[in-house]
């Protein structure tokens, strides 16, 4: 049974930080990702990271300010968004992949949480 969800989502000026959270499986998938999408706008990948959290993807949009996470053991995702810019206001969603595969540059991951909402102000 896998029943992704997200957390720690809210509103914050521009320039501050949150961390959201994914839980809801049981063992740790191979592919874990965050990806967003705003009022019609398509969704878009944001970061992932494989199983053992050695390698990870960014959007360039977010690279140097977000850094994606996994503790294993907690069964956790972790998605540390820091000097947030009001572009990064969007319903952000948690997935993931039990299939051993590419993980990057894709948006066909098996499993999806409901979303969080983060909304930045200027």
């Amino acid at each position: 049974q896998v029943q992704l969800v997200e957390s720690g989502g809210g509103s914050v000026q521009a320039g501050g930080s949150l961390r959201l959270s994914c839980t809801g499986y049981g063992y740790s998938p191979y592919c874990m990702g965050w990806f967003r999408q705003a009022p019609g706008k398509e969704r878009e990948g944001v970061a992932t990271i494989y199983t053992g959290g050695s390698s990870t993807y960014y959007a360039d949009s977010v690279k140097g300010r977000f850094t994606i996470s996994r503790d294993n053991a907690k069964n956790t995702l972790y998605l540390q968004m820091n000097s947030l810019k009001p572009e990064d206001t969007a319903m952000y969603y948690c997935a993931a992949d039990w299939r051993k595969r590419n993980c990057n540059y894709r948006t066909d991951f098996g499993y999806w949480g409901q979303g969080t909402q983060v909304t930045v102000s200027s």
